[in-house]
């Protein structure tokens, strides 16, 4: 007997992906290989966000999530850590005023409790000031880890299934996905991580179920909009098969 599949997908399709994720990686070698200290490099990275931010839209990206700072980045040194927490004030300092401009959503996903009270406090503000803008949604994952992701959905769950709100077995997919750091927002439909590393590095674990990968050994301070433009080619020639099998 033969079993036909139920389900079909089409053929790869030109049109870009809304949701783009980048894991920006190769600050730390972009610096030493011209003899620079990492900072140099962290610095020379958010040159890179810029102008990477301000071409999305044009690339009919309507969704970019860049992996900022991981829940694993505490163990690098002090001195780094400080320098990479300046970098994001003055990111937001600096930037709000020309996201506002070309109608970007800001917004941060990541467990905030770690991070300096004036830091938050920033973060809230630029989504508050942002929060109705039309355009680009700019999502900035800072102290963020995949694992701890999901973990702190499965408490937010479980606290409602204690206080008697809900029932264990009655948890689905679409509910655990409700309690994400990215809850309301679609999954990726394509990851994006540069110089030449491929692993995800505890990135959206459960939003990456069936994004594509795409990786360059550009390194991310040299990463422009026409090296974004070239792997959103490649995706395109991708066929998303979702589980199913081709039409």
């Amino acid at each position: 007997m033969t079993v036909k599949a139920s389900l079909s997908v089409p053929p790869p399709s030109s049109v870009p992906p809304l949701h783009v994720a980048i894991i920006m990686d190769g600050n730390g070698r972009w610096a030493k290989s011209r003899g620079l200290p990492r900072v140099a490099g962290h610095k020379k990275g958010a040159d890179a966000v810029r102008a990477v931010v301000e071409a999305a839209p044009g690339l009919g990206v309507t969704h970019l999530t860049l992996f900022a700072f991981s829940s694993e980045n505490w163990r690098r040194p002090e001195e780094e850590v400080s320098a990479l927490m300046g970098l994001l004030r003055l990111y937001i300092r600096s930037e709000l005023g020309r996201l506002a401009e070309n109608g970007v959503r800001l917004s941060f996903i990541g467990d905030r409790a770690r991070l300096d009270p004036d830091l938050v406090s920033l973060m809230a503000d630029a989504e508050q000031k942002t929060r109705n803008n039309p355009g680009l949604n700019l999502i900035i994952a800072v102290n963020y880890g995949g694992r701890a992701d999901i973990v702190q959905a499965a408490r937010a769950f479980a606290a409602q299934v204690a206080g008697g709100q809900r029932t264990a077995d009655s948890l689905t997919e679409d509910d655990l996905s409700g309690f994400l750091f990215t809850a309301g927002l679609p999954d990726p439909d394509v990851v994006i991580r540069t110089s030449g590393e491929q692993r995800i590095s505890n990135f959206l674990l459960w939003q990456c179920g069936y994004s594509e990968f795409v990786f360059t050994d550009t390194l991310w301070p040299d990463f422009t909009p026409q090296e974004l433009s070239r792997c959103l080619s490649q995706f395109q020639t991708r066929e998303r098969r979702f589980g199913a099998v081709p039409a």
